[in-house]
């Protein structure tokens, strides 16, 4: 049995528009100063709200400066600030949920209770409490971000290591004298790590949700620098004589977070052999 066996073609297609949609961003992203036509910070304000043109693709803005340079620059931020927030909630989230369910008792009951009370504010309002905290930076929109995700990585990091620790396996390891360490790291995280990367997949596509809403709020990405949050925040001001400078950074937000949620999806339904056909 191969390892697409039992997938729809539907379900085989959809993931591989999910990996080209974003490989096209992670692609935008590492590649923006060849693949850019312009620099995302030249103004000329005789090109002022410029249409699409031979000149520039998708327009200008407010300032003369290239739609689509400042698009595909903005992928940068996008993608930094998806991965390291991720990155953040994956390891906090893991070292959390595994300790949790390990030792149980007292330490669980302490580590889940902070995550719920984590986990029962709208996370929005809980990422504008923590960047008022913090300070308004991209770095600090990176740590919130991560922040949001720990609980919901601590959850499933829990779940996945009490089945785990069911297994006869661990009984085994135990039986031998295998420190606490040892168990953890070698017999109980391999069992943790896939779950919780196609978990990463789609925390993704929210990573840049966020991010773009805390930006389009003032909170994330400052000015000049651009990104698809404070680019929509502008082009709202600007919808009926120039409606690109709203259109084109949505639909770069809308193709980014399709593609993660597709890539998320599929990678559930090629590595849960529960959930093929």
């Amino acid at each position: 049995m191969t390892l697409f066996s039992g997938f729809s073609w539907i379900r085989h297609g959809l993931l591989l528009l999910g990996v080209i949609l974003v490989g096209l961003v992670v692609f935008c992203a590492v590649a923006a100063s060849i693949i850019a036509p312009y620099s995302p910070f030249d103004l000329d304000v005789t090109l002022m709200l410029q249409a699409p043109s031979a000149e520039h693709w998708l327009g200008t803005d407010e300032l003369g400066r290239d739609v689509l340079s400042r698009t595909i620059y903005a992928a940068q931020i996008s993608v930094e600030v998806a991965l390291v927030a991720v990155g953040v909630g994956v390891i906090g989230g893991t070292v959390i949920g595994v300790l949790a369910a390990y030792f149980g008792g007292f330490v669980d009951i302490i580590l889940m209770r902070l995550m719920e009370l984590l986990f029962s504010f709208p996370a929005i309002l809980l990422a504008i409490v923590l960047m008022a905290s913090l300070g308004t930076s991209i770095l600090n929109a990176m740590i919130a971000i991560g922040i949001i995700f720990i609980p919901g990585f601590a959850r499933l990091a829990r779940a996945t290591t009490i089945e785990a620790m069911q297994q006869q396996y661990i009984e085994a390891a135990r039986a031998i004298g295998m420190s606490h360490l040892r168990i953890l790291v070698r017999e109980i995280l391999p069992n943790v790590v896939t779950p919780l990367l196609v978990e990463a997949a789609v925390a993704f596509a929210y990573a840049v949700l966020l991010e773009s809403a805390l930006s389009f709020l003032g909170l994330g990405a400052q000015p000049p620098d651009p990104s698809w949050g404070n680019m929509l925040n502008t082009g709202r001001g600007f919808m009926a004589q120039a409606p690109w400078l709203s259109i084109v950074p949505g639909m770069a937000l809308f193709l980014c977070v399709l593609g993660f949620n597709l890539l998320g999806d599929g990678l559930r339904d090629m590595l849960d052999p529960h959930l093929r056909d």
